[in-house]
């Protein structure tokens, strides 16, 4: 992986320089680049590996909210994976970088069996295509006015499922993603995401600063965002056949596309950046806590909900399935190593 990275970040360097007067208002400097019009860095060297899409294309399409997005997404995924295998203390993620046949492809990073997570997931994924009748289905029942038949889409986006060893530290989700369809000619697109957090044991500060902490970064945008979207996710996340919720909640949206994309991509990145200031301090402040049989059997039996949840009721679970080529495995990264039903 190390080699062929080396190789890519060589190709990125070589076209940067070739296309930096072609009006793309791009430059290189110290082994990242800068996008000169809004100030995005790009540091290439600590990605978890290349890019999806080939990274000429990323360049001359740079003013894309396609190569904007997959920039952002990989950004989060690194960050996300280093500050969890700094907490870990010597794990790393293992790195798996895949293609699609039908368009695209992915990241996916895994670590298991360490002594703070049990298992934890971070992945991206770049796909395009055209959508599955069943997917295209699926989008008509929330409201979507998209025509039968082939449909030619673009999707990327990030997504994370962490399951730690301790009982006392709760387990985290956040998914955060683009979407694109064309239709009549036209562009169509919106946004999608969260981050919410599902604990075995409750402890109220927690709580309030896991909330505090999105709430903040909603706020920045419209104060009405968290809570709409906090209410959104209280509802969205509920396991029906049990009479369940499956956590705390904390905010998750779909369909966004106001008031521009623009304002729109500026909001998610900052839910995205919320997501390690909401969740670290309670991983630190707990990961030590002593626990015994009695608590592992209800962390168990909490993971079997959060099973059944993913499985039954999850859009982003029912995409993937319903994408033609989907990669299996990340489609279900976010199960746990072990879980058990009552």
């Amino acid at each position: 992986m190390k080699g062929s990275f080396k190789v890519f970040r060589r190709l990125a360097i070589g076209a940067v320089v070739g296309t930096a007067a072609s009006g793309l208002g791009i430059y290189h400097h110290k082994q990242t680049l800068v996008f000169a019009t809004t100030r995005e860095f790009v540091d290439f060297d600590k990605f978890m590996a290349a890019p999806v899409t080939p990274v000429k294309t990323l360049i001359e399409d740079s003013d894309t909210m396609k190569s904007r997005m997959e920039f952002m997404i990989m950004k989060t995924q690194a960050e996300v994976c280093r500050a969890l295998e700094e907490v870990e203390g010597g794990a790393k993620f293992n790195v798996d970088r895949w293609q699609r046949k039908e368009g695209g492809g992915g990241i996916t990073c895994i670590m298991e069996n360490g002594k703070v997570f049990e298992r934890a997931g971070v992945n991206i994924s770049v796909v395009h295509g055209e959508l599955s009748p069943k997917a295209v289905a699926q989008m008509r029942s929330r409201g979507k006015k998209l025509k039968e038949g082939k449909l030619p889409f673009f999707a990327a986006g990030v997504s994370c499922v962490i399951h730690p060893r301790n009982p006392m530290v709760p387990t985290l989700h956040f998914n955060y993603r683009y979407f694109e369809v064309q239709q009549d000619g036209k562009h169509e697109w919106w946004y999608g995401g969260g981050t919410d957090l599902t604990p075995n044991y409750l402890d109220k500060d927690d709580v309030k600063h896991f909330h505090g902490t999105l709430k903040q970064a909603c706020d920045k945008h419209d104060e009405t965002y968290y809570p709409e979207f906090k209410k959104w996710c209280d509802n969205y996340f509920v396991v029906e056949h049990r009479g369940e919720r499956r956590g705390v909640g904390g905010i998750f949206f779909d369909d966004v596309d106001k008031p521009s994309q623009e304002a729109a991509f500026s909001f998610v990145k900052d839910c995205a950046k919320a997501v390690l200031p909401c969740y670290l301090p309670i991983v630190k402040k707990h990961m030590n806590d002593g626990y015994g049989y009695k608590e592992r059997q209800w962390q168990l039996l909490r993971r079997g909900r959060y099973v059944e949840f993913n499985l039954v009721y999850d859009r982003g679970t029912k995409f993937g399935l319903f994408t033609p080529g989907a990669r299996i495995e990340s489609v279900l990264m976010s199960l746990p190593q072990t879980a058990v039903r009552k």
